[in-house]
């Protein structure tokens, strides 16, 4: 993935130095449903990406980003300390190249203006708008603010781990959070959370699946104009795909429930929800292409 090619974004803010260690954290889950996207499973999931594409142990994973582990020194990589490093920077190219693509996608296919988000980098914890968080959330947006975040501490323990190969999965997560930002702006998130607010759990849940697989299509609309450009690779794409089918939630189920799967209960959808939906923005490039909400549709 040719990142360092990409355009860095001014819009990121770097509180990874100015946060205060010694208060602690509230719980987002307590949060009313729907007001974060990607939070929790989302933790999940890259750990479950890190373990069965890396070759690293899951369990070692989800103790570090979990706080489970009260005993074990935190790893290096994850102390906070002022930076400017390669992950920086590349979040920072990352974000530039999702503000000019869609910037062109919305004045070509929606005829309006494109805002950007703002994408917040910290370690450990960080307070939003819709709460606080710990790294193991995983990356998440908050509509109240209309900010992405993402813990640097993760993803230079992925890099540690995977080195570069682990670039278009990272590029990915980020994509996939501008897409739940593209939904805000849109107006499709609040519907959704006016519709949560009276559904039976069954219903949310589905209607979760359904917002989290249209932020699927919107992260591979982006790589499809990025591909264009020669910027991502077919490898890259090949990686993306086995992400997409590895963090499905009747895969993760399988995973961490011995082989029970619990239908009702999913709200990422399945692996092949995801690849199919993923790989209809990427091939298309087309947000139309990306309407997950049509009846019987999924």
């Amino acid at each position: 993935m040719k990142w360092d090619e990409m355009r860095e974004s001014d819009n990121v803010e770097d509180q990874r130095d100015g946060s205060d260690e010694s208060s602690e954290p509230s719980n987002l889950s307590s949060l009313p449903m729907g007001m974060l996207s990607g939070l929790g499973a989302g933790g999940i999931a890259i750990a479950v990406i890190v373990g069965l594409i890396f070759k690293v142990d899951p369990a070692q994973i989800l103790n570090l980003i979990g706080g489970n582990n009260k005993t074990a020194p935190a790893p290096q990589a994850l102390v906070k300390k002022p930076i400017k490093d390669r992950d920086s920077a590349f979040v920072k190219s990352v974000l530039g190249d999702t503000e000019d693509t869609w910037e062109r996608i919305f004045k070509q296919q929606l005829k309006t203006n494109y805002q950007a988000p703002k994408l917040v980098l910290f370690d450990g914890y960080v307070n939003s708008a819709c709460g606080s968080a710990k790294t193991s959330a995983g990356p998440f947006y908050c509509p109240a603010d209309k900010k992405v975040y993402l813990d640097m501490g993760f993803f230079r323990y992925l890099e540690a781990t995977a080195g570069n190969d682990a670039d278009f999965a990272r590029a990915y997560a980020i994509a996939h959070e501008v897409g739940h930002h593209i939904q805000n702006l849109r107006g499709t998130s609040g519907k959704v959370r006016q519709l949560k607010s009276s559904s039976t759990k069954t219903k949310a849940n589905e209607l979760s699946v359904r917002i989290e697989l249209q932020a699927d299509c919107l992260a591979g609309v982006w790589g499809h104009f990025t591909a264009q450009r020669g910027l991502i690779s077919d490898q890259d794409v090949t990686k993306a795909l086995n992400t997409a089918t590895q963090i499905g939630d009747d895969y993760l189920q399988k995973q961490s429930k011995g082989g029970h799967v619990v239908p009702e209960s999913f709200t990422h959808g399945t692996s092949e929800q995801r690849v199919t939906w993923f790989k209809r923005g990427l091939s298309t490039g087309d947000i139309s292409q990306c309407d997950t909400f049509e009846p019987n549709k999924l």
